[in-house]
């Protein structure tokens, strides 16, 4: 793991934060209450920014009546900025499990050029947040529910996504990923290759393109995230100059 000052890593948590906000939220005594009914769950999970003054089950119980109100199981994301931080601790002893191990990877050395130039038969399109979330939703297979949420949360987000699809000349896609930043910050998110196209460089070719339009922005230090067991994608991440910041993972009951 790399060595990042604690204070990138924590503008880091908020920029990802404020990227990845749903119009389904709310502040519940220090916490962070997201409940869309998308597929992310970072939008659909809680995120215990301070401690709060409640009595711990108390809270508990009350964000469990909000989830089973919205229909979704009680999810808590936990990171080494969550406070208490015996949450982790609490939780485990209440029975709830883990889920989703995560890594947070982050580049402070931008590429300075664009990337080299298209094959023959291949060329980039922008897409909007209804056109993206359609995208990426058709290739990973999501149902028209979790695509229309992706599509509410990327139009309304606080921090302006752009997207961008690799299509070949028959105007399929071929792979797709959107940028967010945040002044000097900024986020790689929903980074996808058709399943039939992958192995051929175009994940790689993709982010490149990103990371470059970003830097043409302003940006300086590029994160993401991904689960620690997708080998592949942390290789590809590594080689554009990725390394870990910090880890994070979910808590859910057994019973959900």
């Amino acid at each position: 793991m790399a060595e990042f000052c604690e204070t990138l890593l924590a503008r880091i948590e908020d920029a990802s934060l404020n990227a990845s906000a749903p119009p389904q939220q709310r502040w519940f005594d220090g916490w962070l209450v997201r409940y869309s009914p998308g597929k992310a769950k970072r939008a659909r999970c809680i995120n215990a920014v301070a401690a709060g003054r409640l009595p711990m089950a108390q809270k508990l119980a009350l964000c469990a009546d909000l989830y089973r109100d919205a229909g979704l199981p009680m999810v808590l994301r936990i990171t080494r900025f969550t406070q208490p931080p015996d949450l982790d601790a609490t939780l485990a002893a209440l029975g709830m499990t883990v889920l989703d191990d995560t890594r947070v990877l982050v580049c402070t050395r931008l590429p300075a050029a664009a990337p080299p130039p298209l094959p023959p038969g291949l060329h980039w399109q922008a897409l909007d947040a209804v056109r993206y979330a359609e995208a990426v939703g058709a290739l990973r297979g999501s149902p028209p529910a979790q695509r229309t949420a992706h599509a509410q949360r990327l139009q309304l987000s606080p921090v302006p996504y752009q997207g961008f699809a690799l299509l070949d000349d028959g105007g399929e896609v071929q792979a797709c990923g959107q940028f967010a930043r945040e002044a000097d910050l900024v986020g790689l998110y929903d980074v996808f290759t058709r399943e039939a196209a992958r192995g051929q460089g175009w994940a790689s070719l993709l982010c490149r393109h990103l990371l470059a339009l970003a830097a043409a922005e302003g940006a300086q230090v590029a994160y993401l995230q991904v689960e620690h067991d997708n080998h592949g994608a942390r290789r590809l991440y590594a080689r554009l100059g990725f390394s870990e910041g910090y880890r994070y993972h979910y808590r859910q009951a057994p019973a959900a």
